[in-house]
């Protein structure tokens, strides 16, 4: 059962109503945790694709190589959320892995942020992650 601010934020992310100064780290991870509750890693990446993209585009946000839509980053929080099973968001937004930092153990800033990873999955170039992406 999700909680009524996941409810709400999946709700309005969904429908396109949700304000893009709400479309914060936090309305990612909620949305990421509720997806993969019915759906797989790899659909959740699929819907999350076309979902971000489609309300990037609702919100005057363009998908890039250099703005929008970050296929990378979207991998690896799939990744993250999903190897914490967890059955409160709560887990899910204090876990260390699934602060917005985390992926930067993993990827140097020039890798992570340059126009391949966003627009495709591009691989740690510092050290693995401890799951699966």
């Amino acid at each position: 059962m999700l909680d009524a601010v996941t409810q709400r934020v999946i709700d309005a992310f969904c429908d396109r109503s949700l304000p893009k100064s709400e479309w914060t780290h936090e309305a990612h991870l909620r949305v990421c945790w509720a997806a993969l509750a019915t759906r797989t890693t790899s659909e959740t990446v699929e819907f999350l694709r076309g979902a971000i993209r489609s309300y990037n585009e609702s919100t005057g946000v363009e998908n890039t190589t250099t703005s929008g839509y970050h296929e990378t980053l979207t991998r690896y929080f799939v990744g993250a959320v999903a190897s914490l099973r967890a059955d409160e968001i709560s887990a899910v937004l204090d876990a260390p892995r699934c602060q917005t930092s985390a992926p930067l153990a993993h990827w140097s800033r020039e890798c992570l942020f340059g126009s391949d990873a966003r627009t495709r999955w591009v691989a740690p170039d510092l050290a693995p992650t401890p799951f699966d992406v």
